[in-house]
């Protein structure tokens, strides 16, 4: 069908903090993947010019940053290029003189009221000030990620409408309105990505309501499935038990339980051994930790892997015990590859995996996960059986034009 005289393209706008490897990076690139060429003009600006996922940007999509580093944000050479760029943009135009006053007061706030002083989410206004505005005018500006790439679209991008995405439970990851601002104010929609993640949200700003919807991450099943047939996965000839985790080494992912549970178990005389693939600021801080419980052989940290599936295929039970989610795309993989899995009982967690039907769930605490894990890893039909339903959940779906606020 030939189109209409005087169609054009719809212009988008993505804008993201970094494009490094966790799951809300891997989400934009399906969904970079789903849009049309031939209907969207595509543009993609990562606010800190950084992260390794670059390369698997659809070659449709425009890149809108003229100075760009694929370095990972999590390695130690790729830290060091990441702390120039933030540097750059913080005294570009003298961006932290002009919010001096916003720095000081919600540094106040977090310090009285927060009892935890979050240096990144108190800079990212900061630094979201400090890239060059774009000259372009879009039909849709969409900022897929809290903090700073929200607070750019709101200040310095020109849209005949924005949409902005929120991945995590908002109060619970340090947001708050003092660091907004009311910029919420100025976005036409609003996508949450799972129901807890919206409620999360809504707690923080229930005045949004009737423009907070839902928009599921995006998936592609067949893809990771046949990555999970690759070469690849465990190198060591352990003959036990292997847990897996997948993710970055932060505070959120509450390691440090993790390695508490893991000691219980050794101490037990259990023959299993833990295995977590990602990268992050606390590396060191768990590395010490597992040599003061003498868990050297027992909990490793192999690092961030460019083909994590055949790891997923290949281990006996995987455990996601976090602090809190928005909704896991290490979970979402997990269950793609027909993993036994255990959650710990916390937002975002339990909208994914339904307790004794194609998972568990368990108190945040080591003696709780030490208990579930012993379960699992001492029961193999149950993990069949978990892992069996957990390979037959099908991710919803969106449709690209849901973004334009279009019934589809």
């Amino acid at each position: 069908m030939d189109r209409k005289e005087g169609y054009r393209n719809k212009e988008i706008l993505f804008v993201i903090n970094t494009l490094g490897g966790g799951g809300a990076e891997k989400a934009l690139i399906q969904l970079l993947k789903q849009i049309s060429p031939e209907q969207y003009n595509v543009s993609l600006l990562v606010l800190l010019g950084q992260g390794e996922r670059i390369h698997e940007v659809p070659a449709y999509v425009n890149i809108c940053n003229t100075d760009y580093s694929d370095a990972s944000v999590l390695s130690r050479e790729g830290k060091r290029i990441l702390i120039r760029h933030v540097l750059k943009r913080m005294f570009s135009g003298m961006s932290i003189v002009k919010n001096a006053r916003y720095l000081i007061k919600n540094l106040h706030y977090m310090r009285k009221i927060q009892k935890k002083v979050n240096v990144e989410k108190l800079l990212w206004r900061v630094m979201a000030d400090g890239v060059p505005p774009l000259q372009e005018t879009y039909d849709l500006a969409v900022s897929y990620l809290e903090g700073g790439a929200t607070y750019y679209v709101q200040r310095h991008v020109q849209a005949v409408e924005k949409a902005a995405f929120v991945h995590v439970d908002y109060g619970q990851a340090g947001y708050f309105r003092g660091l907004d601002q009311g910029c919420y104010d100025t976005f036409d929609r609003i996508f949450a990505v799972s129901e807890e993640v919206k409620e999360g949200f809504l707690r923080v700003y229930p005045e949004y309501w009737k423009k907070t919807d839902l928009f599921y991450n995006q998936m592609d099943q067949q893809e990771i499935r046949a990555l999970a047939k690759e070469p690849g996965g465990f190198t060591d000839d352990y003959p036990g038990k292997r847990i897996l985790t997948v993710g970055r080494l932060t505070e959120q992912k509450g390691y440090e339980i993790a390695l508490k549970a893991m000691k219980l178990l050794v101490d037990k005389g259990y023959e299993a051994r833990w295995y977590v693939l990602g990268e992050g600021k606390q590396r060191e801080k768990l590395q010490r930790q597992i040599r003061q419980l003498g868990l050297e052989a027992d909990f490793l940290l192999p690092g961030a892997v460019d083909n994590p599936y055949p790891y997923y295929a290949q281990c006996d039970l995987y455990v996601h015990a976090t602090r809190f989610e928005g909704k896991s795309i290490a979970v979402q993989e997990a269950q793609t590859l027909g993993c036994a899995i255990l959650v710990s009982d916390t937002d975002g967690n339990r909208e994914q995996v339904k307790d004794g039907y194609d998972g568990a769930v368990c108190r945040l605490n080591a003696v709780s996960i030490c208990h579930a894990v012993e379960r699992l890893l001492s029961d193999d039909e149950l993990r069949k059986t978990y892992g069996k339903r957990a390979a037959q959940i099908v991710p919803q779906t969106e449709n690209v034009k849901k973004l334009f606020g279009i019934e589809v």
